[in-house]
């Protein structure tokens, strides 16, 4: 079965590098139909660290919503991502599933203006 699916994409450490890697991993799992053009954003929380990268892709895939999920947390691993860091800490690699098959199922896309301006840039571009 083939689903639709928006993926978020952030990073503040070496974040042109770790997101160029991050796209080309993603590939293997998502036909990419459309990526945002990235955008520089204040780190949220933990306000004393650099600023995030982000950006956010639509495509299809034919990976469950879980085998996804976990694909994404196998490509964050691959490119160092460290989880002991505080939540809202740097990050190597954020990835993040904020729509599926036209419903969104991520959270902060309510709280963050960022991620609700490339969910509607992509719908409106792709």
């Amino acid at each position: 079965m083939n689903n639709k699916v928006i993926v978020s994409i952030g990073s503040n450490i070496n974040a042109q590098n770790n997101i160029s890697k991050a796209f080309d991993l993603i590939n293997k799992y998502i036909d990419v139909d459309n990526i945002t053009p990235l955008e520089q954003t204040l780190p949220i929380g933990i306000e004393e660290q650099a600023e995030f990268t982000n950006g956010a892709l639509i495509g299809i895939t034919r990976l469950s919503f879980e085998n996804l999920r976990l694909r994404l947390k196998d490509i964050e691993n691959e490119l160092g991502r460290d989880r002991t860091r505080p939540k809202f800490g740097p990050r190597e690699i954020d990835l993040d599933i904020v729509e599926w098959n036209g419903k969104i199922v991520d959270v902060d896309y309510y709280t963050r203006d960022f991620l609700q301006r490339m969910v509607k840039w992509l719908h409106i571009n792709s």
